[in-house]
C-alpha cells in the first residue's frame, strides 16, 4: 500500500478522468455559447466555466471528504433521500439520457453528415449504428481496472491531439471577427452562461465517476480516505484545468465563426462546419473522430459506473449482467431521435443541478453548522422546491402561473432563485437545531455522526 503516486501516474488518472468527462455535451455547448454571445462571450462564459468547470473540482473533492460516494453525501440529508436522489442521478447520466444522448449526438456529427441522403432518411442506419456503437461500449467496459491504461494512456492523447489541430488551427488562421450579441445573451449574460453550465453535466457527472475513479486509484496501490482525497484532489485539478481550456477555446471557435459559416443550429453544427472550412472535406474526419472518441469515452465512463452502482446495491445481478440490461435499455432510447432525447434533459438538469450544488456547497460548510441534520434538510427543501418550479417551467407545466406566482424570488428571472430559498432553508435549520436537544441535532449516518 501507498500513500501517493507518481507524477507520472497522476498524470495518467487525471487524463483518465479528463477523458471521463470529456463527451458530447462539453464540445457543442461552449461553441453555441460563443456564436450567439458574440462580443458578450467571455462575460458569459465567466458564468459557465463556474458551473460547467470550477463546481466540477468541488464535487470531486466533496465526494472525497464524504467517503467517496454520492448516496453517502446525500444521505447525510436523510437515508432514503440519498437512495432516491443516487438512483435518480445514475439513471440519468446513465440509460435515461446521457449514453442515449451521447451516441444520438455521435451518429449526428460523425456518421450522417458522410452517408448518402437515401440512408439518412432510414432510421434502420440508426439503429445499426447504436446497436454497434453502445456494443463496443459494453466490451470495454467489462473491465473497469483498465480504465487508466485505456483512458488516460491511450484514447485521451488521440483526441487531445485532434482537438489541439482544430484550436490551433482556429487561432492561426482565424474565421472572423466576434458578431453582435443574440438572445438571450443581450442581457443578463452571466446568469444565463451560469445556467447553460448545467447541460455540460460534469457536476453530476462527478458524482457517479467516483466509485470508478476510487477503484482506479486503489488498483494502483493507494488505499486509506486520505489518500485517496488527495489523489482525487490533484487529479481533479489537472481534470479542471483542461476542461477550462477546453471549453474557453471552444467558446472563441463559436465567436469567431459567424463571418465563415453563418449562425447554426446547434454546437455540433457550429463545430462540424469550423471543422470544414478550416480544413476542407478532411475537417469532416477531423472532427468525426474527436466526436467518435469523446462519445466512447463518455459511454464508457457512464455504463461503467452506473453498472458498478447498481452492483453495489443489488449484488445479486452481477456487474456483467448490470452493464447488458443497461446498454439494452440506452439502445431502445436511442432509437427515440436526438430531440426527443434532448427534449427531456433542460427540466431533469434544472432539478437535479441546483441539489447537488447545494450538497456541495453543504458538504464544504459541514463544520461550520456543525453538521446538524435539519441545515441539510432545510437547504435541500430550499433549493429543491425552486428547482422543481423551474423544471416545470422549462417544461411548459403551468408556465406563466409559476412566473408570475413566484417572481418575487429574487434571481427567479435568472433561473438561479434556489440559492437564495437554499440559503433561507439553511437559516431555518440552524434555528431547528438550535432549539433541539443536542442529541437530536446530527443525522446518524452508518453508526457515525456527521461532523
Amino acid at each position: 500500500m501507498k500513500s501517493t503516486l507518481s507524477t507520472g501516474q497522476l498524470i495518467a488518472v487525471g487524463l483518465m478522468l479528463l477523458a471521463m468527462f470529456l463527451g458530447a455535451g462539453n464540445t457543442i455547448f461552449a461553441p453555441m455559447v460563443g456564436q450567439l454571445a458574440g462580443t458578450n462571450t467571455w462575460i458569459a462564459m465567466s458564468g459557465f466555466l463556474i458551473t460547467g468547470v470550477g463546481l466540477v473540482l468541488l464535487a470531486i473533492i466533496a465526494l472525497a471528504i464524504s467517503g467517496g460516494t454520492v448516496e453517502k453525501l446525500a444521505a447525510r440529508v436523510h437515508p432514503k433521500f440519498g437512495m432516491l436522489f443516487s438512483i435518480a442521478l445514475f439513471l440519468t447520466l446513465g440509460p435515461i439520457y446521457v449514453i442515449p444522448r451521447t451516441t444520438s449526438v455521435v451518429y449526428e456529427i460523425s456518421v450522417f453528415p458522410i452517408i448518402t441522403e437515401m440512408v439518412q432518411s432510414n432510421n434502420l442506419f440508426l439503429l445499426l449504428f447504436s446497436f454497434l456503437f453502445i456494443l463496443l461500449t459494453v466490451l470495454l467496459s467489462l473491465n473497469p481496472s483498465k480504465f487508466v491504461d485505456r483512458l488516460g494512456k491511450v484514447i485521451t492523447p488521440v483526441f487531445a491531439t485532434l482537438l489541439i489541430l482544430l484550436i490551433a488551427k482556429s487561432f492561426i488562421t482565424p474565421m472572423g471577427s466576434f458578431g453582435e450579441p443574440k438572445e438571450p445573451y443581450i442581457q443578463d449574460t452571466f446568469f444565463k452562461g451560469f445556467v447553460e453550465g448545467y447541460y455540460t453535466m460534469d457536476v453530476l457527472a462527478a458524482f457517479i465517476f467516483g466509485g470508478i475513479f476510487i477503484k482506479s486509484i486503489k488498483n494502483l496501490g493507494v488505499e486509506g480516505k486520505k489518500a485517496t482525497s488527495i489523489v482525487f484532489m490533484k487529479a481533479g485539478v489537472i481534470t479542471v484545468i483542461g476542461l477550462a481550456i477546453l471549453q474557453l477555446s471552444l467558446a472563441w471557435i463559436g465567436a469567431s465563426s459567424i463571418d465563415a459559416i453563418g449562425y447554426a443550429s446547434n454546437g455540433g453544427e457550429v463545430l462540424a462546419n469550423s471543422a470544414i472550412h478550416l480544413f476542407g472535406y478532411v475537417g469532416i474526419f477531423l472532427i468525426g473522430t474527436v466526436i467518435f472518441l469523446t462519445g466512447i469515452t463518455t459511454n464508457i465512463a457512464c455504463l461503467s459506473s452506473v453498472a458498478e452502482y447498481f452492483n453495489r446495491i443489488y449484488p445479486n445481478i452481477s456487474y456483467k449482467k448490470w452493464v447488458i440490461l443497461l446498454a439494452v435499455l440506452s439502445l431502445i432510447i436511442t432509437n427515440f431521435g436526438l430531440n426527443t432525447i434532448l427534449e427531456l434533459a433542460s427540466p431533469i438538469l434544472l432539478l437535479l443541478y441546483p441539489i447537488a450544488i447545494t450538497l456541495i456547497i453543504l458538504s464544504f460548510t459541514n463544520n461550520l453548522f456543525k453538521g446538524y441534520q435539519s441545515v441539510y434538510v432545510g437547504s435541500i427543501i430550499g433549493s429543491g422546491f425552486v428547482a422543481l418550479l423551474d423544471a416545470l417551467k422549462e417544461a411548459n407545466v403551468f408556465a406563466d402561473f409559476i412566473s408570475q406566482t413566484f417572481s418575487f424570488i429574487p434571481l427567479f428571472s435568472f433561473g438561479a432563485g434556489w440559492i437564495i430559498t437554499g440559503l433561507i432553508g439553511a437559516v431555518i435549520g440552524i434555528i431547528v437545531a438550535i432549539l433541539k436537544k443536542p442529541e437530536e441535532r446530527k443525522l446518524d449516518v452508518g453508526g457515525e455522526e456527521v461532523s
